[in-house]
């Protein structure tokens, strides 16, 4: 931790599940979706993050929580089925915790998922009240969590642009959505697939929008070219400001061939019982008509390029988390000691990814995350945690530039 930050990081997560949403059926595998991501994703989060509120480190983190999310997290029905799914879950655990009582490793892990699963029911029903969207409002309450919101129905802006109404209804709802839950304006918008058209501005500017995230060459490419590259947001000539994806941080998390993800120890996503256990044993717990799918539970770690996969070892796991923690940390730090040499103002490194990567896809992800704040307060270093908008607030003076038509590429990171 240190008073006087030679720069900044900045992690912006974006929240956002289709909707989906069939109040004539219960057999709809889309639901599952949302049920997937609470428990692996959103939940796994807000623990987190109060765990370091209750040990009282000082930590920010951004995330977009985009209309159909929060429509999803607000709507009853999927609130009590929610429920039903996690009283099915652990219903399975159980039965797991009989079957795997002969091998000690897997049944380590069936009574892990059993703990975990009862968890999310405790947490979602007697902690949040069925509405987690009141658990991210606490945290942007106190100030450790800056919410900002995304298009109406993350309508892609470089499509939608020929008929610019439906630019200024997707950023409109957007806006009044994010009123709805959270009693205040958005002052940032993940723009959709980081789309960005010069031709929104006009309409970011009706509804108070001061910043968005956007890709990387929207910033590269930006005219005229920016003096700090990624490093340091722009401006557009309509006053928006403009932060773009650092290619280097995002590398290090999002790459399937060195990114921390893809670790030897870390869970294996594709090798679930729903597959691995005998037909008749799970036929309960998978579709209604009986194709196999994922429920969650997994046994088995990466391990490597091999059909013969170990099984996963939770402390193995966590070995990993707090190794890697540490090398993201030495990144940053060497990063931007050497930036701020070039630099009149701070520079900033921001890292965005999709929140489902913390959780569902990188099972191990949300506790990465809170040992990395963890140690970003507790060990001496040149830089401190910051949103998109402290950083505004600090540092007011932008180079002004426009932003170049941009969105998620091919073969991105």
């Amino acid at each position: 931790m240190t008073n006087n930050p030679k720069g900044y990081v900045s992690f912006v997560l974006h929240a956002h599940l289709p909707f989906v949403h069939h109040p004539e059926s219960e057999n709809y595998l889309e639901e599952e979706w949302l049920f997937e991501a609470i428990s692996e994703t959103y939940i796994p989060l807000l623990t987190n993050f109060k765990k370091l509120e209750e040990e009282k480190v000082d930590f920010r983190i951004t995330m977009s929580l985009t209309p159909p999310l929060l429509s999803m997290l607000d709507n009853k029905l999927l609130q009590k089925r929610y429920i039903n799914y996690l009283k099915k879950h652990i219903e399975l655990c159980k039965k797991e915790v009989i079957r795997t009582k002969d091998n000690p490793r897997v049944n380590v892990l069936s009574h892990y998922y059993l703990d975990r699963y009862t968890s999310d029911l405790h947490i979602f029903k007697d902690v949040y009240n069925c509405n987690i969207i009141q658990g991210f409002k606490h945290f942007q309450d106190i100030g450790v969590l800056e919410i900002i919101t995304c298009g109406a129905t993350h309508g892609y802006f470089p499509i939608l642009y020929v008929n610019e109404k439906t630019v200024r209804a997707q950023i409109a709802v957007g806006v009044q959505t994010y009123e709805k839950y959270f009693g205040r304006k958005p002052r940032g918008i993940w723009l959709p697939e980081c789309g960005y058209v010069p031709e929104a501005d006009k309409y970011l500017k009706e509804f108070g929008i001061e910043y968005v995230i956007t890709e990387t060459h929207g910033i590269l490419y930006a005219n005229p070219t920016p003096i700090y590259g990624t490093y340091a947001p722009i401006v557009s000539p309509t006053g928006i400001t403009a932060f773009g994806r650092d290619i280097e941080a995002s590398k290090q998390v999002w790459s399937s061939i060195c990114g921390y993800p893809g670790d030897y120890n870390y869970r294996e996503f594709y090798r679930d019982i729903g597959y691995d256990a005998d037909y008749d044993y799970i036929k309960p717990y998978i579709t209604y008509d009986g194709v196999r799918v994922n429920t969650g539970i997994k046994y088995h770690r990466i391990t490597g390029k091999t059909e013969n996969k170990d099984i996963y070892d939770l402390q193995w796991a966590r070995d990993s988390v707090e190794r890697q923690a540490g090398h993201f940390f030495d990144s940053r730090e060497e990063q931007i000691s050497n930036l701020s040499k070039f630099m009149d103002t701070p520079p900033i490194i921001l890292c965005p990814y999709d929140a489902e990567l913390f959780g569902h896809w990188w099972y191990e992800g949300p506790y990465w995350l809170y040992i990395l704040f963890k140690k970003i307060y507790y060990d001496k270093c040149d830089f401190k945690l910051i949103t998109p908008g402290e950083y505004i607030d600090k540092y007011p003076e932008i180079q002004e530039c426009t932003p170049c038509r941009s969105s998620w590429g091919a073969n991105r990171i």
